[in-house]
């Protein structure tokens, strides 16, 4: 016994001088065994939410490429309350928290702070149809804002000049829906960053913002707190080489460029058609939209765009009908009569799965469904010449948002001179698709609970038509 006691106690000697000499793997080194990188974020649209061609979302883009970056799995885990993200980065239960979080003092304590990818300010919002508050001290209703979020740490600050502020914080809530609550008067005012308000004003048309209650602030991603710093490290490499090539400057305008320039007067009116004129062609949308692959919603917002879903539209130039087609375009497309609402659908939509399927295949989605839209506007001639700019200028030809930056040069002599089809107003098609999409994310907004068609369908451009 006194033996195989002596042989236990020595191998469990052994054990412990293994384990001490045995380099426990930093953090980026787990990441890298486990071939996971596991992130906590948060849905909004500003941050992460399923789209109509998948996952989207800024900070899912952001984390998709670090992810690629580092060669793993991107793990989301969205937590049940804002304040859950904060609680379980710190406490090292996932390894990132990327959910929109301004950098704070009080937040500062907590976490390690990635490079700021973004700059907002805390805006307070009301509802159009009220009474605008100049200041703090008009606020007279109900004001809600998220529970221990950095607007509540901001009005926190303020309260020494503004004695008699008072708010609530809200538990449950997220941003988008408090954006909600006003929007329908049920809460008078909110606070909300600059960013997710550019966003959602699109939705709620209501929505107007008072006045700012920050400077200009910083959104950074989150790390737990520790003396490893080998992830974090990786992240600082990854955020320098996204800005110093310019690619954080592009995402940025993708995802927001369009809903800034949106005419927000013009939204009241675009909600009221989808429940008065769109009902009634709905179903030809559906059609088409099962004949030539493409989503309903995108062919109903390229024709609001066109005729406001007016079967008898006409305009200086000659082009008709609810989808506002040439009479060259509908010969060639074989539409007899381009004002019968039917014929017109069908013969939009095959145009424009025509210009999908002429792009070149290594264009993907979503910047392929983008291209195909201006060249519904502009022609597929001048989006070749913008392309080649694009290529010219040092900029990438496959991507919409370089694009987009390259067809205002078609109106410039020193450029469209170079090009096979000359001069275009090239600012046109830019705010044509910018509007386009905006109407686009409305309607799946508005319609998302419908189970939309699209669920039905392959993604677009997963099956291939006839070309023109």
């Amino acid at each position: 016994m006194r033996v195989i006691g002596a042989f236990i106690a020595a191998a469990i000697a052994l054990v412990i001088v293994l384990n001490a000499c045995t380099p426990q793997r930093t953090i980026l080194g787990q990441v890298l065994a486990s071939g996971e990188l596991h992130v906590l974020t948060r849905n909004a649209g500003t941050t992460y939410y399923q789209g109509p061609h998948g996952p989207a979302g800024l900070e899912y883009q952001l984390l998709k490429r670090f992810a690629n970056h580092l060669g793993v799995k991107l793990v989301i885990t969205v937590p049940d309350s804002f304040n859950d993200i904060l609680k379980e980065i710190s406490q090292g239960d996932a390894q990132i928290a990327a959910a929109g979080l301004t950098v704070t003092k009080d937040r500062e304590k907590l976490v390690r702070f990635s490079p700021p990818y973004q700059t907002i300010t805390q805006e307070v919002v009301y509802n159009a149809n009220k009474h605008k508050p100049n200041n703090l001290d008009q606020l007279d209703g109900i004001f809600e804002v998220i529970a221990h979020s950095s607007h509540s740490e901001r009005l926190s600050e303020l309260r020494h000049k503004h004695p008699n502020l008072s708010w609530i914080e809200n538990q449950e809530a997220d941003s988008t829906e408090l954006l909600s609550l006003v929007s329908e008067g049920l809460i008078d005012y909110t606070v909300a960053d600059s960013n997710e308000v550019a966003i959602n004003r699109r939705f709620y048309p209501e929505l107007k913002v008072a006045f700012n209650i920050s400077a200009p602030q910083q959104l950074a991603w989150a790390f737990p707190k520790t003396a490893d710093t080998s992830l974090y490290d990786q992240a600082v490499k990854f955020f320098t080489q996204l800005k110093q090539s310019g690619e954080l400057e592009r995402i940025l305008k993708n995802n927001y460029e369009h809903a800034s320039n949106f005419d927000y007067a013009g939204t009241n009116a675009f909600l009221g058609q989808i429940h008065n004129r769109l009902p009634n062609y709905r179903g030809y949308f559906e059609e088409a939209a099962s004949l030539y692959n493409i989503d309903w919603r995108l062919l109903a917002a390229l024709s609001y765009q066109e005729s406001h879903w007016r079967p008898r539209a006409v305009s200086h130039t000659g082009v008709r009908g609810i989808m506002m087609l040439t009479r060259a375009t509908a010969k060639h497309l074989g539409v007899e009569k381009r004002t019968d609402v039917r014929e017109s659908i069908l013969g939009g939509a095959r145009y424009l799965r025509a210009l999908m399927d002429k792009l070149p295949d290594n264009i993907k989605e979503p910047d392929r469904t983008w291209i195909a839209v201006a060249a519904y506007n502009v022609g597929f001639g001048h989006i070749e010449d913008a392309r080649s700019i694009t290529d010219t200028r040092g900029n990438n030809p496959d991507k919409w948002i370089d694009i987009k930056s390259s067809l205002p040069y078609l109106a410039k002599r020193k450029w469209y001179k170079k090009t096979h089809y000359g001069y275009a107003r090239g600012w046109e098609p830019v705010r044509y698709v910018e509007n386009i999409r905006s109407y686009y994310d409305i309607l799946v907004w508005r319609l998302g609970r419908e189970q939309p068609y699209m669920h039905q369908l392959k993604p677009i451009l997963a099956l291939s038509s006839s070309a023109l």
